[in-house]
């Protein structure tokens, strides 16, 4: 049985990471989704929150997994017996960071491979940022996020 990990902060969880899911989902048998604290980011939902918000949206599929954590990536995947990470690249943008970031996990834990997916042309531009500035300001959220958090979203940025 082959198991991915999916890190993230996820806050909020946008169209483009479910994207990036499915398409883990159809190449591993198992896909965890784990959900970062982080002292450096400010979050505008808990890590309970982004958990269940995450469930809801995957609750039919019994191949993916939702967990929280803290610390360095590689020592989750240690505890949870996998190794191989998937990580989304948007943009060329994204790559630079994303190579020197898998350069070390791999430097950290040789036997850790990060497994690079691109999420559909139309979520290229998509970032939680983006995400939650627009819902700051009042924005239609509908393309960009799931119902769920859209709603989410819309109550934590009421007037």
């Amino acid at each position: 049985m082959t198991k991915a990990l999916y890190p993230g902060t996820f806050d909020p969880i946008t169209l483009g990471h479910i994207d990036i899911i499915e398409r883990a989902v159809n190449l591993f048998d198992e896909v965890t989704i784990a959900i970062a604290t982080s002292e450096a980011k400010i979050t505008i939902f808990s890590l309970e929150e982004r958990i269940e918000q995450i469930e809801n949206i995957f609750k039919g599929n019994k191949k993916v997994s939702v967990i929280g954590f803290s610390g360095l990536v590689v020592d989750l995947a240690k505890r949870e017996g996998v190794n191989i990470l998937i990580r989304g690249l948007r943009a060329v943008s994204d790559f630079e960071y994303e190579f020197q970031l898998a350069n070390m996990n791999r430097a950290m834990s040789p036997d850790i491979e990060s497994v690079f997916l691109t999420p559909k042309a139309k979520f290229s531009f998509l970032s939680s940022t983006l995400v939650r500035e627009i819902a700051s300001m009042g924005g239609e959220l509908s393309a960009f996020v799931d119902p769920t958090v859209e709603k989410a979203l819309k109550n934590r940025f009421k007037d």
